[in-house]
């Protein structure tokens, strides 16, 4: 009885040991060359070929390889992780044309309240040096669905836009904004999309919007929480042979979130996280130059050794072996009690 259970815990032991080996090495840019990631396509160097103004405070990027080779094949939905000159990593969805594989096509709006990443990417210029990692796709196509609706809020096109063009005469998309001069690529919408601002049609009724999709349809909504969340509520009485796919580019709010303490181990500096932040967020307040990406606990960025108490894991990125040792502190907590991280 004794051999046959002690093998496979000892596989399990090397495999999580291997997982680690692996993302502390390939997965850092710095320490790996351009090479095949796990699940992940493709480490790139690339150089940027030109910056292109879409809207206020959006920028977008054409990416190339410095030789002009092809770029790894990507469908609508995917983006990509962006290591940037200062060691920021940030995730952009792809926007461009999949079908060109000579360059890739991001953008980008300026966030004051963005940690930095943002702005870093407005003031790069034609011949900047950046590696890329990718493309992935969270937010897949599925390319079957026998009518589509499309729901745009501000930069939320960018994930959206391939997806439309995709669909054809199957999909309708709907972008909304607070103002057309902030709303990017409105030239180059697919036929019949409806262009709704703020300040020309009101507020959006997003369960109006919703209600016209056709039963069946595959629904996609990409914006700011308000919008993903009143969709969320309302589709499924809306459509309950429909599906519905969305997309953040903010961090989720907490929810049924307690207070707690952190303590740094390599300072040791305590901080009190808040029922309503993250613990990234308060990390953050004493030491700004905490490492992050996606904030949803799917990119792996902020991964981070805890060294005493329970956690209250919310991520969807840590194996089996790694969660005992180590949180993603810009989704998951304490499940009671304080936390000492390895920082």
């Amino acid at each position: 009885m004794n051999g046959p259970t002690a093998a496979p815990s000892a596989s399990l032991r090397l495999l999580g040991v291997a997982v680690d080996v692996y993302k502390k090495v390939f997965t850092n840019p710095a320490l790996s060359p351009p090479n095949p990631v796990r699940r992940s396509g493709f480490d790139i160097d690339v150089t940027v070929e030109s910056v292109c103004a879409e809207a206020r405070d959006v920028v977008s990027l054409t990416l190339r390889r410095p030789g002009g080779q092809r770029l790894p094949a990507w469908r609508p939905g995917s983006h990509l992780d962006v290591f940037l000159p200062s060691g920021r990593q940030r995730q952009y969805s792809l926007c461009g044309d999949p079908h060109d594989l000579s360059r890739y096509r991001i953008a980008v709006r300026r966030l004051s309240d963005g940690g930095g990443g943002s702005t870093e990417m407005h003031s790069l210029a034609p011949g900047d040096a950046l590696r890329i990692r990718g493309p992935r796709n969270a937010f897949t196509f599925v390319e079957t669905a026998p009518a589509y609706l499309f729901v745009a809020a501000g930069i939320g096109i960018t994930p959206i836009l391939p997806m439309a063009r995709a669909a054809g005469d199957r999909g309708q998309l709907v972008y909304l904004g607070r103002s057309r001069d902030t709303m990017p690529f409105l030239g180059e919408l697919p036929r019949g999309a409806e262009i709704r601002p703020d300040d020309e049609s009101g507020t959006p009724d997003i369960a109006a919007i919703l209600a016209t999709a056709p039963p069946g349809a595959a629904v996609y909504v990409c914006g700011p929480p308000p919008v993903l969340q009143t969709a969320q509520r309302a589709f499924f009485a809306l459509n309950p042979t429909g599906s519905l796919h969305t997309e953040r580019f903010s961090a989720p709010p907490i929810v049924d979130g307690r207070e707690f303490d952190l303590t740094l181990a390599a300072s040791g500096k305590h901080v009190r996280v808040a029922a309503t932040e993250s613990a990234l967020d308060a990390i953050r307040r004493i030491h700004p130059d905490a490492v992050f990406s996606c904030r949803q606990g799917f990119c792996g960025t902020c991964k981070t050794p805890v060294l005493a108490g329970d956690i209250d894991h919310r991520d969807r990125t840590l194996t089996d072996a790694e969660r005992p040792g180590h949180m993603l502190p810009c989704v998951s907590r304490s499940a009671g009690g304080p936390l000492v991280l390895d920082l």
